[in-house]
């Protein structure tokens, strides 16, 4: 593995890499060959690289479930903890699998996370019942998710450019069939009057794609029980229903990141839909969503330095319309990213939320 020669940390994406990333989160299971045409390089290359950051940490693909096509209902919780209990409740948070991007915040003592529930009646048992009885945990808010103008299938890679408008259009797959097409800003249909409903081996599928988003068709077929055939048309037909959608889970520190913020915004109602747009629209914003509560839109912001974060704030923040008022809290350490199980291999700052 290539390394920067400072303390053995692992040199940043070179353009080849973010021009690599930029394409698997296009299309998290396009064959090599086909990234490899796009991008002007050889198979070997294209292969070699992938091989070498997942092996490292440096970034992972994931085959994920959309929640609201399934009728799930995703919540985001803060918990505040005692300081020396804010580590064991985090990693205990991070295990299960109905939470994503659990992640300690400013001063240590509190954790931001995901949680999902099947629907807004059952998310008692994790929201209600067990953080707030868990020892030193001092107090728990979760925020119901509303609606998302950006994130899931796309990512801060998305808006960077290493990829030309022509060339992402040669990769990007055909867009879901179902008038609910997850991660746009757009005014769209709701979710499908009835969500979709996975069988048992569809939950299997899920479960290897959220462990490795590029298993080979042998591997899903052994975990699924199905032929390679049988798992090709499934993986095929649960995108264009919108049900799967891939994600690159990467290294902040190899783009050059060095600060992420959650800020939480109070904007009148009247501009909610305008301001999440607009702030959708922000090359620093990697998720924003409106949700419940007296801060009603929700982003997550990746700036190389305070520096940058501070100017940030000052202009791009300070022009959205309808502002009321603003919470920001640094991240200070990440446990667990997108996927709804721990990455094994080195602890790393990953993406987005």
């Amino acid at each position: 593995m290539k390394t920067d020669g400072s303390a053995g940390q692992p040199a940043p994406f070179d353009d080849l890499d973010r021009r690599l990333i930029h394409a698997l989160q296009t299309d998290g299971r396009a064959p090599f060959s086909r990234i490899a045409e796009v991008l002007g390089v050889s198979d070997q290359t294209v292969a070699r690289r992938y091989a070498r950051h997942r092996g490292s940490g440096g970034l992972r693909v994931l085959g994920l479930a959309e929640p609201r096509a399934l009728g799930e209902v995703e919540w985001l919780v803060r918990v505040q903890c005692a300081p020396d209990a804010a580590v064991s409740v985090a990693e205990a948070l991070a295990r299960r699998p109905d939470t994503s991007w659990v992640s300690l915040m400013s001063g240590g003592t509190e954790i931001s996370a995901v949680c999902r529930s099947g629907s807004s009646e059952h998310s008692d048992t994790l929201l209600l019942q067990k953080l707030p009885r868990t020892p030193r945990v001092v107090g728990v808010t979760a925020h119901c998710l509303l609606h998302e103008f950006y994130g899931g299938p796309q990512s801060m890679i998305s808006k960077s450019g290493a990829l030309t408008d022509e060339e992402a259009a040669r990769l990007s797959p055909p867009p879901p069939r179902s008038p609910f097409r997850p991660g746009t800003g757009d005014a769209l249909p709701g979710p499908p009057a009835e969500p979709v409903v996975l069988s048992d081996a569809d939950r299997r599928l899920f479960e290897a794609l959220g462990r490795d988003g590029r298993a080979p068709l042998a591997d899903l077929a052994a975990a699924t029980g199905w032929s390679p055939t049988t798992v090709r048309r499934r993986l095929e037909a649960l995108r264009a229903d919108g049900v799967l959608y891939y994600d690159v889970d990467y290294d902040l520190r190899l783009f050059g990141y060095g600060v992420m913020v959650a800020l939480w915004l109070s904007v009148a109602p009247a501009e909610l839909a305008a301001t999440g747009a607009a702030l959708a629209a922000h090359p620093e914003v990697a998720f924003a969503g409106a949700t419940t509560g007296p801060h009603n839109l929700f982003a997550s912001v990746l700036c190389r330095d305070t520096g940058a974060l501070y100017t940030y704030l000052t202009t791009r923040v300070a022009a959205l319309p309808g502002v009321r008022t603003m919470e920001s809290a640094p991240r200070i350490r990440h446990v667990k990213g997108p996927g709804p199980y721990v990455a094994v291999g080195p602890a790393v700052p990953r993406s987005r939320r």
